[in-house]
């Protein structure tokens, strides 16, 4: 209890002689903390260092004549472009680098969050703290990409023998990997650091939850078709931007406590300006093939292909105006992608329900008193803060493909029934003619052949 005492003192966290007196103090700590005026409280709690300013030095003395204000909002837009050109060149290089750097993405984000927990505990210097948290990383990563590599290229798998004998037993695999991790947690358990061992144990597995499983649908999305990926990804950073530059300029009615710089001017001229870019953009993006198809694995030529006959979601149709609009613009009818009107429920849902991301974040930031994840990219933060709303959104669109749009997949049937015993694709193909006689289709189609 003496050595906890010392550390105690040399770290803001305040900790009592024993553990149920700490208990009690916590418990009064969240109690005063419901209040947002209860400053002293809070002046109280676990702090992270606050990082050096790390904006180029070239943009420094570029934008030395201007105030911070001014100042800030010049390294933003700089750094906005860049990555924006990033974005493009990334979709360029095609499906595959995409998932590459989902991939980094989320490693990076998980290494921000991890780092927030290890610095404000760092004192107490928890067994095996961050070595436990990166094997749980690579067991939840295994599990997912095993899953999605079993699901999408099936045919691959089953003619690979060692790949077959993965997939079979698979998530035994992952739990057995899991169960080590976990009995590894238990051994590394310490007296004195029960608590705080126990509170990072929970920290780690919440960001898994965040991080590794939203990036998971990431992924799904993609395969789903690359304009599943690009559009939802483009509304968010369209909000983003569009909200910022509205509440700059006209911004003065305070949206939300978390987040004082939001501003309701910000938060609507970002929701309409959103769903205007989310149909501009579906409209071009709709016309090609090479986002609007799955990403399938060809295997003739042992790579991925993104080429096939568009669905009707993307092909172009006419659509009656109501009275009120055709009063309005003179026209009866407009031709429109399916995709677009869906295009709509995704901006919209960018606009109004993504930003909730970003407030978590913040009052996640506010509560270890940090202003950015990290200081990765000058004038943004770290990579988690310009991702915070895209986790919410990959959720939405996974579940909006599965709800509205995905139906059954001929290619995915046929692929399980080529991987069954001959014997049992007999048995369906049986089943099959004689379920197509009763129904009467058979004999046509085979008039039809004739």
């Amino acid at each position: 209890m003496t050595e906890l005492r010392h550390r105690g003192a040399e770290t803001p966290i305040q900790t009592q002689p024993s553990e149920d007196k700490g208990s009690d103090s916590e418990l009064k700590v969240e109690k005063d903390g419901a209040s947002d005026g209860e400053s002293k409280v809070d002046s109280g709690g676990p702090e992270v260092p606050v990082p050096a300013d790390d904006t180029p030095e070239v943009l420094n003395k570029a934008l030395s004549g201007l105030s911070s204000r001014w100042k800030n909002w010049w390294v933003r837009g700089i750094l906005t472009l860049a990555m924006i050109s990033f974005f493009f060149l990334i979709i360029y290089l095609g499906p595959i680098v995409l998932m590459m750097i989902v991939l980094c993405v989320q490693i990076k984000c998980f290494q921000e969050i991890i780092t927030i927990g290890y610095s404000v505990y760092h004192s107490y210097h928890l067994p095996w703290f961050r070595t436990l948290s990166w094997y749980f990383l690579l067991c939840v990563n295994y599990f997912f990409y095993g899953e999605t590599v079993t699901d999408y290229f099936f045919s691959l798998v089953q003619r690979e023998e060692p790949l077959r004998i993965l997939s079979k037993y698979h998530r035994f695999i992952s739990f057995a990997l899991y169960l080590t991790g976990f009995c590894m947690f238990v051994l590394s358990l310490v007296k004195k650091h029960y608590r705080l061992q126990f509170y990072m144990f929970g920290w780690t597995h919440v960001t898994l939850l965040i991080v590794v499983t939203q990036s998971h649908l990431i992924i799904h999305n993609l395969f789903e078709g690359m304009i599943w990926f690009i559009v939802p990804i483009s509304c968010v950073i369209c909000n983003d931007i569009m909200a910022y530059m509205f509440g700059f300029f006209f911004g003065r009615t305070p949206l939300i406590k978390l987040s004082p710089k939001k501003t309701w001017e910000g938060f609507i001229g970002g929701l309409f300006s959103t769903i205007v870019f989310g149909i501009m953009l579906s409209y071009v993006m709709s016309g090609w093939r090479y986002f609007v198809c799955p990403v399938e694995f060809n295997n003739d030529s042992n790579r991925f292909q993104v080429d096939c006959e568009p669905s009707e979601l993307f092909q172009l149709q006419d659509y009656s105006l109501p009275a009120v609009l055709a009063s309005f613009t003179g026209w009866t009818t407009v031709r429109l992608y399916p995709f677009q009107i869906h295009s709509i429920a995704l901006s919209s849902f960018a606009s109004i329900m993504g930003p909730f991301g970003g407030f978590f974040a913040s009052g996640f930031k506010r509560a270890f008193k940090i202003k950015d994840f990290a200081n990765t990219i000058p004038g943004h933060g770290g990579i988690m803060d310009r991702f915070d709303c895209q986790y919410l959104m990959a959720t939405f669109v996974n579940v909006y493909i599965a709800s509205f749009i995905r139906g059954p997949n001929p290619s995915k049937v046929i692929q399980q029934l080529l991987a069954l015993r001959i014997d049992q694709q007999l048995n369906i193909f049986n089943s099959l003619k004689a379920h197509l006689t009763e129904k009467g289709f058979l004999p046509a189609l085979e008039e039809v052949a004739a």
